[in-house]
């Protein structure tokens, strides 16, 4: 019985986990959907690799910061800058609570990224998109993806 009553915390704890990720294609079709594809002269793939370099597809991560800002969301956007998390210092650029950009529909955190890339640096703002996916081929992100 206790072994039964493990396995089923467990695997509710697993559900939860899960609940927060979303499959690669399925965030392809949802950035196609909003006009991501060439947005500022950048594919589905660069936000791809962005999502992916940045919280591994997780909706809904926050990371604290050493100087005491948040990153949310699939994004990681900054609390410093772009959002309003009531913690901390905010310019709040994108005009939306922090806790708006880790919901499931996306909405909020895309805008708020489309908001980033048309200023200056583009995708450049991002130090993991730098490392990890600007100036590499990047079409194996959008492999098997169908977007129809």
């Amino acid at each position: 019985m206790t072994t039964l009553l493990l396995i089923s915390s467990v695997s509710c704890l697993v559900a939860v986990n899960q609940a927060s990720l979303i499959n690669r294609c399925d965030l392809a079709k949802v950035l196609h959907q909003e006009d991501l594809d060439g947005f500022e002269g950048y594919s589905l793939s660069d936000w791809l690799c962005l999502a992916f370099m940045e919280s591994e597809f997780n909706i809904t991560k926050v990371n604290e910061n050493t100087d005491g800002s948040f990153d949310y969301g699939i994004f990681q956007i900054n609390s410093h800058y772009w959002c309003n998390d009531y913690k901390s210092h905010t310019e709040n650029i994108c005009q939306v609570d922090c806790q708006e950009l880790l919901s499931p529909n996306l909405l909020s955190i895309i805008n708020c990224a489309k908001k980033i890339v048309s200023g200056t640096g583009g995708m450049k703002n991002w130090v993991k998109w730098r490392l990890h996916c600007a100036g590499r081929p990047l079409s194996y992100w959008m492999t098997g993806c169908r977007l129809a």
